[in-house]
């Protein structure tokens, strides 16, 4: 493991003891201690870095006390125009960010977009109330009170996941300041239940990346391997991306099960990254049973064994999946669903940063989805049962194939490199989607002139 590694799992590592400390402090106490939590390991880690999130948190506060009204779509202009700033930075003579900095800044930025989104439905679900001269309970989801720069400020700054995630709204940690009866909620079982596997995650991470190291790809002498040990290669490479992953993960999220965040009623139905979605009672003497749902960042079965490409992007960091499907999503500038996939993608892939492997493999998923449509309807659908379970085997093969193959783009980072070994194995995911979309379309086609001429055919019966 790298020194930053290290760094990341020592924090992660501190933070499941120290929440559970928090379920002592009082709603104020919990709040400035949070934020001072979360500062220090902010300056410790980015030391002058630091500047970069607390411009872009006061730019924030700028635009929301400036326009609520257009606030969404400022916040999402400033922030990611400041990311590109960000990552230029040694452009303007600056020095380069650290590691740190950067998983900062790209929390900061979904927590600033959604605190935005937050304050306008405030501000509209007020403007009604006043209209309609009545108080109206409250929308489930939306902020009670004004936002204050001091809330702005220690939301932002929240120790809870400040550089692993998972993402949550500025509602969620408002709901976990005034948690009543915080040591009655549950803790250690689903701490315990959430760290079982990181131990198993982290060796197989060690063990398997030392086997299939990710520098040997880019070398002359793996090129002169065959064809099956090159496309074997990309399998490890996924897996060993996905112990990572997984293991971070699930610490992350013990991290807010110690201290209670995201801690709802069952009946909330809560969804990762958004909170509740119902109403719900808020006293946990009521015995109802409790889940962590809100800040779920991975399904960690789901994400090996479902079957589709489009479903294996909801179980992974999930938080974020909900970010992008409600701010991003909703306002592409296309109706298509594969065109707005497209688009969300393009996002996302922004986001991450501004390596070309980034893109190349994001903008892979579209071309993918479009091939199990097309492969689902031209082919799935004139199946029996058992055809069908056999084409959902296939795809299942074919999507976790799918999703190495963009790995490798995701970590080589460069183009040249992810083109390389891409070209290694013949391009061959982009060629099998191409074909299925092709085959699909042309069998979809002939099951509805099957359909047309049958329909002829009985009606020149009846003439």
């Amino acid at each position: 493991m790298s020194p930053d590694e290290l760094v990341y799992l020592g924090i992660l590592a501190a933070s499941i003891p120290v929440g559970f400390l928090f379920r002592f402090l009082s709603p104020s106490a919990k709040q400035v201690t949070a934020l001072l939590v979360g500062l220090s390991i902010t300056i410790g880690t980015c030391h002058f870095h630091t500047l970069h999130s607390l411009v872009t948190v006061i730019g924030t506060w700028i635009i929301i006390k400036s326009s609520w009204q257009y606030a969404p779509a400022l916040s999402l202009a400033w922030t990611f125009l400041y990311l590109l700033f960000f990552r230029l930075v040694t452009s303007f003579g600056l020095p380069s960010p650290t590691p740190f900095a950067n998983a900062v800044q790209l929390l900061l930025t979904l927590k600033m977009v959604s605190v935005a989104n937050e304050v306008k439905s405030f501000h509209s679900e007020k403007k009604k109330e006043v209209s309609s001269f009545e108080t109206k309970s409250p929308v489930i989801g939306c902020l009670a009170e004004e936002l204050s720069f001091y809330d702005l400020l220690s939301y932002s700054y929240c120790y809870i996941g400040i550089m692993t995630g998972p993402f949550f709204r500025f509602q969620t940690y408002s709901d976990w300041l005034r948690q009543p009866c915080p040591r009655e909620l549950p803790g250690w079982d689903p701490c315990l239940q959430r760290l079982k596997l990181v131990p198993v995650f982290g060796a197989l991470f060690v063990v398997v990346n030392s086997l299939f190291p990710l520098a040997y790809v880019r070398s002359e002498e793996f090129l002169d391997r065959n064809f099956f040990f090159r496309f074997f290669y990309m399998i490890a490479v996924f897996f060993v991306f996905r112990m990572r992953f997984y293991a971070a993960w699930c610490g992350a999220e013990a991290g807010c099960i110690s201290a209670g965040l995201g801690c709802y009623p069952e009946s909330a139905l809560c969804k990762p990254g958004g909170g509740p979605t119902v109403s719900y009672s808020t006293d946990p003497r009521g015995g109802e049973k409790y889940d962590f749902k809100t800040i779920q960042n991975i399904d960690c079965y789901n994400t090996d064994f479902c079957v589709k490409v489009r479903h294996g992007m909801r179980y992974w960091n999930m938080t974020v999946q909900w970010w992008l499907h409600h701010y991003i999503y909703p306002n592409a500038p296309f109706k298509a669903y594969t065109l707005r996939a497209g688009w969300t993608m393009l996002i996302s892939a922004y986001w991450h940063g501004l390596h070309p492997g980034y893109y190349l493999s994001f903008l892979t998923i579209p071309l993918c989805i479009a091939a199990e449509s097309a492969m689902e309807a031209g082919v799935r659908s004139k199946l029996g049962p058992q055809g069908q379970n056999v084409f959902d085997w296939v795809h299942w093969f074919l999507k976790m194939r799918a999703y190495d193959y963009m790995c490798m783009g995701f970590v080589l980072l460069k183009a040249s490199d992810t083109i390389n070994y891409w070209s290694s194995i013949y391009f061959i995911m982009q060629v099998i989607a191409v074909c299925c979309i092709i085959v699909g379309r042309a069998l979809k086609g002939t099951k509805r002139a099957d359909r047309e001429e049958t329909r002829d055919g009985k009606t020149k019966k009846t003439e």
